[in-house]
């Protein structure tokens, strides 16, 4: 019995040690943590294989499309511009409502208005493992299967 319990910690000793040596090797290559330069502000797609992102890069603001193929730059905003896009489109959601519908009163029709970027800056942001990523996909699905 004790031979056992030594053997499990030895062998847990053993993946630890390997985790720790893999996550060094990764941090020296880059592959690792996340350095803070490069902020996916937002990003919209546009097909199937096509999306445009707003990205803060060292304080500048670019906004490039990418496609499987090649990755272009379209443009390139001031950074007031895209605070004040935001506060913009905050200050709309924050009148109009909730689960990016509009009603409008004079027609009663209910209108789609874009969803808000996700504003966390950690290092899973945009991908599948961001939060804001799978909300945002929920919502699409949502809008997607109501009847109209």
């Amino acid at each position: 019995m004790t031979w056992m319990i030594l053997r499990l910690v030895l062998c847990l000793a053993f993946i630890a040690a390997v985790l720790l040596f893999a996550s060094r090797v990764a941090k020296k290559r880059g592959l690792g943590g996340a350095t803070g330069v490069i902020e996916v502000v937002a990003r919209q797609r546009m097909g199937r294989a096509s999306s445009v992102s707003v990205l803060r890069v060292a304080g500048r603001v670019l906004v490039v499309g990418a496609t499987e193929e090649q990755v272009t730059l379209l443009a390139e905003v001031e950074d007031e511009e895209l605070a004040a896009a935001l506060d913009a489109q905050l200050a709309r959601s924050a009148t109009t409502g909730p689960a990016g519908v509009d009603d409008d009163p004079a027609t009663g029709v209910l209108t789609r208005r874009p969803a808000l970027p996700s504003r966390s800056g950690g290092a899973l942001s945009g991908s599948v493992l961001d939060r804001g990523t799978w909300t945002t996909v929920v919502q699409e699905l949502r809008e997607r299967t109501v009847r109209r």
